[in-house]
């Protein structure tokens, strides 16, 4: 049966049109909200790289005005499957920007629900992780690290560990305050800038840190920092450590 879906998000950010549309329409940009590593050839005709595990899509970019609209898409696979992207810019007087954003494709197939709540709901997350970006990082880039954790069964449980780990008391608020002590440094202290029922997002003063439900795969922790000394192998290993002990702690 297959679904059709168009979802629409957008936000008033206090950041120019020029800062924004280098957040969506560069790879550092890309990088210090998004997923994974990305990679942006400009232009129309140009496409845009994702790299994030073993998923490394590549899809083209179908326009480019360089501070008013950025939109790319995948090609359509034999089963209808493919997605498309649409970022509109619109400045405001006083220096802020309306940023409007569509996200539209086909999901094929009859299973297709979980997969839609997935994508949803981790899309949720990076487009809020995007506007905490262009508030409270704007002109700066971000090393991204991605981390998988040991293989999950039980989400509800793992939510209530991850909560655990970083402090939280209950299921986490917008504003809520974070506490969490990762390898090799001390506790560090942030606040909750989104949660829904996939996904926590946590921003210190220089890093946001983002714990997703993996559709059919481990708890990954998707984060982007911002200090310029970042390591992304020590980091990512120290996250791994992290999610291991963390996720193997009993929270009945």
């Amino acid at each position: 049966m297959g679904h059709h879906f168009e979802q629409h998000q957008d936000a008033e950010v206090p950041a120019s049109p020029d800062d924004v549309w280098a957040a969506i329409a560069t790879g550092p940009g890309i990088d210090s909200w998004f997923m994974g590593r990305s990679d942006v050839q400009p232009g129309t005709g140009g496409t845009v790289r994702t790299v994030f595990g073993e998923y490394a899509p590549e899809l083209a970019v179908t326009g480019w005005d360089p501070a008013r609209r950025f939109a790319y898409a995948s090609g359509e696979a034999p089963d209808g499957r493919f997605i498309a992207y649409e970022f509109l810019i619109e400045g405001r007087a006083g220096g802020s920007t309306v940023l409007r954003t569509v996200t539209s494709g086909f999901l094929p197939g009859d299973d297709w629900a979980d997969e839609f709540e997935a994508m949803t709901l981790g899309g949720e997350m990076y487009f809020r992780t995007l506007v905490e970006y262009l508030t409270c990082f704007t002109g700066r880039f971000a090393t991204p690290v991605t981390a998988f954790g040991p293989p999950g069964t039980d989400w509800a449980r793992e939510l209530t560990s991850l909560g655990r780990g970083l402090g939280l008391t209950g299921s986490a608020h917008r504003g809520d305050c974070a506490r969490f002590t990762l390898d090799g440094s001390g506790p560090a202290d942030g606040v909750v800038y989104f949660a829904n029922a996939h996904t926590i997002g946590i921003r210190t003063p220089d890093a946001l840190y983002r714990f997703l439900r993996g559709f059919g795969k481990p708890v990954i922790a998707a984060h982007q920092l911002f200090a310029p000394a970042a390591d992304p192998g020590q980091a990512t290993r120290a996250w791994e450590s992290w999610l291991a002990r963390t996720l193997s702690t009993d929270s009945r």
